[in-house]
């Protein structure tokens, strides 16, 4: 059967697709200098995105269905929907930014991004995971707190466009009880969202 998604390492070509992304999701984007520099940084960054298939349309048949098929795009050619960051440092796993395309939010991509970081981290033997959130933002805490993070501080002014405080959180150990308790929850995201899994292994 084939995959509904691809999850994979970003590359340097992904970076106009994960920028109209991130302009569409963050009021402060990061350039494409800044992704260029993460995608090299390879002894400790970690960046994915999630790849989308869109199905093939039905067609007429006869020379105007020919005529369409010429126009369209190659059978099986993906966008990227979803994207995520991750920095690896002293056993520290900082998910660094998570964001999904508009029209593909409520799926379930922002928790397979954050599951599969998560996993990677563990990989690469990451003892800890730690990230920012904006304190209003209650719906990415609700992901966060099912991967049991817990708030651990308060960061005063940290978002500069607005001045709102993010929320510190933090889950300790990622450890084998952790691992598997992920595992099970990567499962039930493959059976849902049937995704195909170039990320999570260590070697790039």
């Amino acid at each position: 059967m084939t995959p509904a998604y691809i999850l994979r390492p970003m590359t340097l070509e992904d970076i106009p697709q994960v920028l109209q992304i991130d302009r569409q999701s963050f009021s402060t984007p990061w350039s494409a200098r800044t992704y260029e520099f993460e995608i090299n940084n390879r002894d400790s960054s970690y960046l994915v995105v999630v790849e989308a298939f869109a199905p093939e349309p039905e067609r007429p048949g006869g020379l105007r269905g020919l005529a369409a098929r010429l126009r369209a795009p190659a059978p099986g050619a993906a966008q990227v929907v979803g994207y995520g960051g991750c920095w690896l440092i002293a056993g520290e796993a900082h998910i660094s930014t998570i964001a999904v395309a508009p029209d593909y939010r409520g799926r379930g991509l922002g928790e397979l991004l954050l599951a599969a970081m998560l996993r990677r981290a563990i990989n690469c033997n990451g003892d800890y995971s730690v990230l920012e959130v904006r304190a209003s933002n209650y719906a990415a805490q609700a992901l966060y707190e099912k991967y049991h993070y817990r708030v651990v501080g308060r960061r005063r002014g940290y978002y500069r466009d607005d001045g709102e405080d993010a929320l510190l959180m933090e889950v300790r150990p990622l450890d084998e009880a952790y691992r598997q308790e992920l595992d099970a929850r990567l499962e039930a995201l493959r059976a849902r969202l049937n995704f195909v899994d170039y990320f999570t292994v260590p070697d790039r």
